[in-house]
């Protein structure tokens, strides 16, 4: 493996592409008590400036959450492709329509009546802190040097990884 972190513009690209291509994720919220609230979410987006948005239901317990305390934890895990990113930040949610439409698709329709649905709001997540675990390879080549590591004893360098510093 090899560490590489990354700062301002790549991390947030880092974090653009990985976000977007994993999509869903696991967000904690109530950071401070234990059990920790963890709820599937989908990625709706990642803007220039590294922010993740979703879009929820304000009567949700994430939002409620959210509303006492903004700290929030992504984990994001794609294992059939050995990706997976780790953010640490601070919600914010908004009732904007014209964020939320800039947001919605077809597909929310299974959880909102419409982007007009007077329950939707949008969550983003600025980012305060983040980990990456990203394969330098294809999945082929990265099984291939495993496979390879295994039978030589050699360590493979087949990850890079590293903190993404905003």
């Amino acid at each position: 493996m090899s560490n590489e972190n990354l700062y301002k513009d790549q991390a947030k690209l880092k974090i653009k592409d990985m976000a977007e291509d994993i999509d869903f994720t696991m967000m904690a919220t109530n950071l401070k008590e234990l059990p920790l609230h963890m709820i599937p979410m989908s990625t709706k987006k990642v803007d220039d400036d590294g922010v993740i948005w979703f879009l929820s239901n304000k009567n949700s317990t994430h939002n409620r959450n959210i509303s006492i305390d903004s700290n929030v934890h992504l984990i994001y895990a794609d294992k059939s492709d050995m990706q997976f990113l780790n953010v640490y930040g601070k919600a914010s949610i908004t009732k904007d329509k014209t964020v939320i439409e800039s947001l919605y698709s077809k597909a929310d329709d299974m959880w909102f009546e419409g982007k007009d649905d007077p329950n939707i709001t949008a969550i983003s997540i600025t980012p305060k802190e983040a980990f990456y675990w990203d394969p330098k390879h294809n999945k082929l080549v990265t099984l291939v040097k495993l496979g390879v590591s295994a039978l030589s004893g050699e360590k493979p360098d087949t990850m890079d990884y590293g903190k993404l510093k905003l």
